[in-house]
């Protein structure tokens, strides 16, 4: 299929953009500018805005005929200007541009956390979900648990002695991360299983769901050093919220960091796992599983400095 890729550039993107081109798609690549990535070679590269409507029918599209559109495109921040100009508006201009070259599927990379939809960029994401659904063209919605890199955060506080931080006793919240290149191979497959057609799909990585807690005592097991938690309250978030919202209401910059604060509460305090709203809980069994990398393999060759993991904006606690 010849396919159209937004949001190549991360690390995501990435992924995908290397598991299209292994499973035989002519793949296009549309970047915000020139760049150097040794993964995207085999791909064609174009160069524009994702966020202005012209550019993608001028500078993406070029009025040329595709077969699907793969998005990995997200909001930096999540923010609310952020979230809605890119989660939102950019995918909508996306979409109008597609359907006016006779795209006829569309699969989006969105996240789990949008079942309990409490932030900006949640809303955002959940709005355009509603567009595609509508939208008259075939589509996939995947929905992914926790990234590694997501929770790569205190791998260097340990290596250094430090205790491993947990909000309340580490066992607040659980997850089924998922490798990039897992993850990439999912929604690359979205393009061909039927089954995947006009389906909104959770996906975590192989193995059981993992607490804070269970990150912490396996990388103390790795290194070989004492088990050694620091609990952080709830409260603490709470508190700094309130204080930046009060701040918010006289500076714009303030009330940014008031909604990156409630990311962090989000967080730190909901599962990232399928929600069960009638039992009103998160199901590990229900959570659909993709891949063969576990957190913990990834863990390991980080400690053993065969690789480093490339957080980017995701070093969320």
């Amino acid at each position: 299929m010849r396919v159209l890729l937004l949001g190549a550039s991360g690390t995501i993107g990435l992924a995908t953009a290397r598991a299209l081109m292994q499973q035989g798609h002519q793949l296009v690549c549309f970047l915000r500018k020139p760049r150097f990535l040794t993964e995207l070679q085999g791909a064609e590269l174009r160069y524009g805005d994702p966020c202005n409507l012209e550019s993608l029918k001028r500078d993406a599209f070029c009025n040329a005929p595709f077969d699907a559109v793969v998005s990995c495109l997200a909001s930096r921040t999540g923010t609310p200007q952020d979230a809605w100009a890119v989660d939102y508006q950019a995918h909508l201009f996306a979409l109008e541009a597609a359907k006016a070259v006779g795209v006829r599927q569309f699969v989006l990379l969105s996240a789990i956390c949008v079942q309990k939809p409490l932030l900006a960029f949640q809303k955002a994401k959940l709005a355009f979900e509603s567009a595609l659904i509508e939208s008259g063209l075939t589509y996939s919605i995947v929905r992914p648990t926790a990234f590694f890199k997501s929770l790569a955060g205190q791998l260097a506080r340990v290596q250094k002695g430090k205790a491993f931080l947990i909000f309340g006793d580490g066992r607040l919240t659980a997850c089924k991360p998922i490798s990039d290149d897992d993850l990439g191979d999912f929604i690359a497959g979205c393009l061909t299983d039927a089954s995947k057609h006009n389906q909104i799909l959770p996906i975590g990585g192989p193995g059981p769901a993992i607490t804070p807690r269970d990150q912490g005592e396996f990388l103390f097991r790795q290194l070989g050093k004492p088990v050694q938690f620091k609990s952080v309250p709830v409260g603490l978030l709470d508190f700094i919220i309130g204080v930046l919202d009060v701040l918010g209401k006289i500076s714009s910059k303030a009330a940014d960091k008031a909604e990156l604060a409630r990311i962090g509460r989000y967080y730190a305090t909901e599962s990232m796992l399928v929600w069960n709203a009638d039992l009103h809980q998160y199901e590990a069994a229900a959570t659909p599983s993709h891949g063969q990398q576990t957190l913990f393999d990834a863990y390991a060759v980080w400690l053993r400095g065969e690789a480093a993991p490339d957080r980017r904006e995701h070093a969320v606690f």
